[in-house]
């Protein structure tokens, strides 16, 4: 049985990613600080035997004696609520954290596969983007302690390829949704969600004519795996769902699925904040064979049964 390190695991990607790896019946080891994932995302866990979690954080001094084939290096607060929480950790993680895990993965000459984002790409001024942009990223402003602490992920990780010839994979990832997200996540889909079933308004920051491009968690952790499966690939790969929705037209799906009479506010649209997004996936489709087979209604449908079901389970405790 293969041995698989997951790191970040009790967060929305990571959680998803180790179910689909339990079921295919690898030996998961989970590796979390608990800073911004929730144990209740690995709970249902316990029922599998080829499932360890070990808190611990990837900035200390690990002793991780566990020897392994695969790793999946997913631990990084994401959200901005998050990384505007916790800037320097955040920074952190990215730089000494993704060094410990590159080093673990040297040791036990394991194919390493690290998260990275469109974040990378900044406020764009290519469209689509591919892999070949090198971005339009304020290093000062406030998003900056992300994007720079993903970029500088990239580069190190890519150096560790060409010094020590180790087999890693890059993966820039695109607005994902769906079960695991937090009710305090701070994106636009969950806090909209939870709007519109409270019947509060929609908050939207500047006109909301932007543009995101929202891929589904499964069809997301779909492209991860194919992605560390493909032979020796060390360049970044764009995995996001190349179909474009302004943030208006968002708030009109999820409030058409819930039948919400909430009403849309305008706040100032924070500083740095990208106004378009979309990914160029030749690259996945190519290499990958992957596309994501998801439309933006279904995945709604799913993750807001998700987020009432929370809000139930709330209600009755």
């Amino acid at each position: 049985m293969k041995k698989v390190l997951v790191t970040g695991c009790c967060g929305f990607i990571g959680s998803n990613l180790c179910k689909l790896l339990l079921d295919k019946e690898y030996y998961v080891i989970g590796l979390d600080n608990l800073l911004t994932g929730s144990i209740n995302n690995i709970k249902n866990f316990e029922k599998y035997s080829n499932f360890v979690f070990i808190n611990d954080d990837i900035c200390s001094n690990l002793k991780f004696n566990y020897r392994i084939d695969y790793i999946f290096h997913f631990a990084s607060p994401a959200s901005p609520s998050d990384y505007l929480k916790f800037p320097i950790k955040t920074l952190q993680i990215g730089s000494k954290g993704t060094e410990n895990i590159l080093n673990i993965a040297l040791k036990n000459n394991a194919t390493i596969l690290v998260a990275s984002t469109s974040e990378v790409y900044g406020d764009p001024l290519e469209h689509p983007q591919k892999e070949t942009y090198f971005g339009n990223v304020n290093p000062i402003g406030p998003r900056g302690v992300y994007d720079e602490a993903k970029r500088y992920l990239e580069a190190l990780t890519m150096a560790y390829h060409n010094k020590f010839k180790l087999n890693t994979k890059i993966v820039r990832i695109f607005n994902s949704y769906g079960s695991n997200m937090r009710v305090s996540d701070g994106r636009a889909i969950p806090n909209f969600i939870n709007q519109a079933l409270q019947n509060k308004n929609f908050t939207v920051y500047g006109d909301g004519l932007q543009t995101r491009s929202f891929t589904y968690i499964d069809d997301t952790i779909d492209g991860i795996y194919k992605l560390m499966m493909y032979k020796n690939y060390p360049y970044p790969v764009n995995i996001g769902n190349p179909k474009e929705n302004t943030i208006i037209d968002l708030i009109n799906e999820i409030k058409s699925i819930t039948s919400s009479e909430s009403k849309i506010e305008y706040f100032d649209l924070p500083e740095n904040d990208p106004k378009i997004r979309k990914p160029d996936i030749t690259r996945a489709k190519v290499l990958l064979n992957w596309e994501p087979k998801v439309d933006l209604t279904k995945g709604l449908i799913k993750t807001i049964k998700y987020f009432e079901d929370l809000r139930m389970n709330k209600f009755s405790l």
